[in-house]
């Protein structure tokens, strides 16, 4: 079964795409714990006005608090692959597909 985790910026923007066919996955506890740690140090903020912050909305945040160059300079690689990890498993979804402009996942 195909693997996979791509981050867009919308529009002209580079889609950044991992494979995770031969990567070993995080644990899903691991993952929301990885998670929960990259949103308070990048400083996210809820997504929703009630302040709840569902999985999916934490992994977009995460995404977007990090920025572009997360995805893209080859210093972050490591970052990058970590994070669509956590991703993957926290999601517990084999593809997942993270528009960060539009703020919504797909799978």
């Amino acid at each position: 079964m195909r693997s996979e985790v791509s981050v867009s910026w919308g529009g002209d923007a580079a889609t950044y795409r991992f494979d995770l066919e031969e990567v070993q996955l995080m644990t899903h506890e691991a993952a929301r714990a990885w998670l929960d740690e990259q949103f308070v140090a990048l400083e996210c903020e809820p997504l929703r006005a009630s302040g709840k912050v569902l999985t999916a909305d934490k992994v977009v945040a995460v995404a977007q608090g990090a920025g572009q160059d997360r995805f893209s300079q080859a210093e972050h690689r490591e970052w990058a692959q970590a994070f669509a990890r956590a991703a993957s498993a926290a999601l517990a979804k084999p593809v997942v597909r993270i528009d960060v402009a539009a703020l919504a996942i797909g799978y």
